[in-house]
């Protein structure tokens, strides 16, 4: 069986991630989402929302396991036994980023083995911190965010729309 790990922050889960995740699904028999936690980032939802609202979107989707995990990915990865890592990319920016990331964890584990998957060009500007920037103005956020997350941020009364 083939297994991948897609790790973030997920502060939400985007239509990007869940792109990500249906290609993953294509390529491999389980996708692991891993909600990770970023000590340089102040999270809008707490590790549990993002954990819930990820299973809302793959809710009866056998082959996606959802958990949390504090540590270092190539750990994650040791854990889950599996080798291969996806990483979504919509610009230049992300591929020097996770890039960059990929040589630092290749150096912890040599079996290590990035994924870059590209973005759906529709995707391109969708990010997390765009669907934070719209649920502070009070600014819609269908149509970037699947629609059980629209629907789990609404009911906590997170965002009018």
């Amino acid at each position: 069986m083939k297994k991948c790990v897609f790790a973030g922050t997920f502060d939400p889960f985007t239509v990007g991630h869940e792109d990500t995740v249906k290609k993953c699904l294509a390529l491999f028999d389980e996708v692991v989402v891993a909600v990770a936690e970023n000590k340089q980032k102040r999270c809008y939802f707490t590790a549990q929302e993002r954990e819930e609202m990820i299973g809302a979107v793959f809710a009866g989707t056998e082959r996606v396991r959802v958990l949390h995990w504090e540590g270092a990915v190539v750990d994650l990865l040791r854990a889950e036994n599996t080798p291969f890592y996806v990483r979504g990319l919509r610009n230049e920016a992300d591929f020097a980023y996770e890039t960059a990331d990929f040589y630092a964890s290749r150096d912890l584990d040599s079996s290590f083995i990035e994924l870059y998957l590209p973005a759906e060009q529709r995707h391109l500007h969708i990010s997390s911190t765009l669907v934070k920037n719209c649920i502070a103005f009070g600014k819609p956020i269908s149509g970037y965010v699947p629609q059980a997350v629209c629907d789990y941020i609404r009911r906590r009364g997170k965002t009018h729309v």
